[in-house]
């Protein structure tokens, strides 16, 4: 069968003046004039698959006419092939070897295949040539895999890179939700927080063995009328440390709005939680007997407060927790405040 003259002669462009560089896949005259001799012509049309990444192969191309495109994948860049320019070596020189990139027709064109066969043919022909081709061939091989390392290095320090900022953004993701769930002046959880700890109570079903303890502050609004809102600020967060000072791990204290307060604390009966809440009636007491608050003028660090407390009701939620203490604290105001009082079913009913 006699062969096209593209297949056996070099085409007329393109044709290598002098030794190709060792990081080209391009053959010099004499290559090509050899291959061209003893290879298999075959052609090819735009959009054929020659192989595909992964696929086992034992040919080798050499491109006549044409181009064929290498696509490596992975966000590598791809390589364009053309005249004279050769492909899958390696599955010729090492057998069933796995091909590194999908190699597609970009043009209608032709080919020189080159199977084991045809290389070995080679060999005898013209031994000085090959051993040349060989050797510009594993350079070539080599210098490809330092390319793709150091792509792949670069790839890992952009990853690196990205991954830091996620983390960067996450932390100041945390952050902006801890300030959301946080009241500003005292620094305790606010009404958000609260009920996302309730949620999460919810979830894990940890609502026994609970007491509440609504706190609200004696005369508040004469201590801002009379000192300024400075002051009225400076004893809301006092009174948000000693809250702040009873609270354990799984408890939570938190302000509600203006000068009320709450605790949500583990407790199994009624005497733990008042202990909680006696605590902190006999705290504020405490504080507002210290000399410097002896005498009219001086501005309070604290005040006094009233409570309100129950025990959490497993099967009911925050509303009706809620309206128990809230009852508890209403009485306790009318007392005059500085006091604690109780709520339950029993005494609501009475």
């Amino acid at each position: 069968m006699k062969r096209k003259a593209a297949a056996t002669e070099p085409p007329e462009t393109g044709l290598p003046t002098a030794a190709p560089d060792a990081a080209t896949a391009a053959l010099t005259p004499a290559e090509y004039a050899l291959f061209a001799e003893v290879g298999r012509p075959r052609r090819c049309y735009a959009g054929e698959t020659l192989f595909r990444r992964g696929d086992l192969g034992t040919t080798m191309y050499v491109i006549a006419e044409g181009a064929i495109d290498l696509d490596f994948g992975d966000d590598l860049i791809s390589k364009r092939l053309g005249p004279y320019e050769f492909l899958g070596e390696l599955g010729l020189l090492i057998g069933d070897h796995a091909r590194s990139a999908d190699a597609i027709a970009a043009t209608d064109g032709e080919l020189i295949e080159l199977r084991h066969e045809e290389f070995q043919r080679l060999v005898d022909l013209d031994p000085g040539v090959v051993s040349h081709f060989l050797r510009r061939a594993i350079m070539r091989v080599v210098l490809n895999e330092q390319g793709l390392i150091r792509r792949l290095r670069r790839r890992n320090q952009d990853l690196q890179s990205a991954l830091d900022s996620l983390r960067a953004t996450a932390h100041q993701l945390n952050q902006t939700e801890e300030l959301i769930r946080t009241d500003e002046l005292t620094g305790l959880h606010n009404r958000r927080g609260l009920a996302q700890h309730l949620a999460e109570r919810r979830r894990a079903g940890e609502f026994k063995g609970l007491g509440l303890v609504l706190v609200d502050c004696d005369r508040f609004k004469q201590v801002n009328d009379e000192h300024g809102h400075l002051v009225g600020d400076r004893v809301l967060q006092s009174v948000a440390n000693i809250l702040r000072s009873v609270v354990g791990d799984g408890d939570i204290a938190c302000r509600l709005g203006g000068d009320e307060f709450c605790l949500l604390i583990a407790a199994d009966n009624r005497e733990a939680v008042l202990g909680f809440a006696d605590f902190i009636v006999s705290t504020t007491r405490a504080l507002m007997h210290m000399p410097r608050h002896a005498g009219p003028g001086h501005a309070p660090l604290v005040c006094t407060v009233s409570l309100g407390a129950c025990l959490i009701d497993a099967e009911r939620d925050w509303n009706d927790w809620y309206a128990q203490a809230d009852m508890a604290l209403y009485r306790a105001k009318r007392l005059g405040g500085n006091r604690v009082e109780w709520q339950d079913d029993a005494f609501a009913a009475a």
